[in-house]
């Protein structure tokens, strides 16, 4: 289905110059890892990470701005606020609304996240503890969605976390997964996580990455689901085996930025 004439030496080069154009701490500017990427304790990163990325769908200067509210309302302070917050603490994110997620969605989250934190350590331990269970990232996203739904919560809150045995593509988890793990010293993605291989880690699929990936014949599927995610994600660990999501950057600039 390949629409360009490369060879596999020259989509890999081709790649490779767009990997290295689009992960750079410019590319922080205009994307939401810009929230997280203001604090520096590790579980004040994965939590202003996580809210960042949960919200990251319709315009990025949107998304930024009300991820930045967020964490300002947490008093700069995520970790700290969601291991002590009450009741009423919470209140004040009722007036919240990104798109569909609303006050109640947001509330939810902060309680699902004060439950990961005081009762199975933390985001990193959820996610690790679900891949050694089940062997795959995979099997680690579906595990993480089970327990953040422990907590008591609105039916309508389900759809914000993404079901991968429903075949969603979970683009916001595995591109939050991409910053914690990924560590390239390139000054973009974090590298926090350790019990996850960057060889494990799958394309955060969304629509730029999806058209660019046709036309360059590394995806055949039309939906943008879990089949095709794991289609490309394998295609692109071809070139780089041990961390096949880096080509991430090279997709989604060829598509928001080059308009390929």
């Amino acid at each position: 289905m390949r629409t360009t004439n490369f060879s596999f030496s020259d989509l890999k080069e081709f790649l490779e110059e767009k990997y290295d154009l689009y992960n750079r701490e410019s590319f922080i500017t205009t994307d939401p890892i810009q929230i997280p990427r203001t604090f520096s304790k590790k579980e004040d990163v994965e939590i202003a990470g996580f809210l960042s990325a949960s919200i990251a769908w319709g315009q990025r200067p949107t998304i930024i701005r009300n991820a930045k509210w967020l964490v300002d309302r947490m008093d700069q302070q995520p970790h700290e606020f969601i291991l002590n917050a009450s009741n009423t603490d919470f209140e004040v994110f009722k007036s919240f609304k990104h798109r569909t997620f609303n006050g109640d969605d947001c509330i939810f989250f902060l309680k699902a996240l004060q439950n990961i934190y005081k009762n199975h350590g933390g985001l990193e331990n959820v996610f690790a503890k679900g891949t050694d269970d089940s062997g795959t990232v995979k099997g680690a996203l579906a595990y993480f969605r089970d327990v953040f739904f422990e907590a008591e919560h609105l039916d309508r809150s389900q759809k914000h976390i993404s079901n991968v045995m429903k075949k969603s593509a979970a683009k916001r988890l595995n591109m939050y997964l991409r910053w914690m793990v990924r560590n390239d010293d390139r000054g973009v993605d974090f590298g926090l996580w350790d019990q996850i291989s960057s060889a494990d880690l799958y394309l955060p699929l969304d629509v730029h990455t999806g058209n660019v990936g046709r036309k360059l014949g590394l995806l055949t599927r039309k939906q943008n689901d879990w089949q095709a995610v794991e289609e490309i994600t394998k295609n692109l660990g071809k070139f780089d085996p041990a961390d096949p999501i880096k080509y991430d950057y090279a997709l989604f600039g060829l598509g928001a930025f080059e308009k390929f």
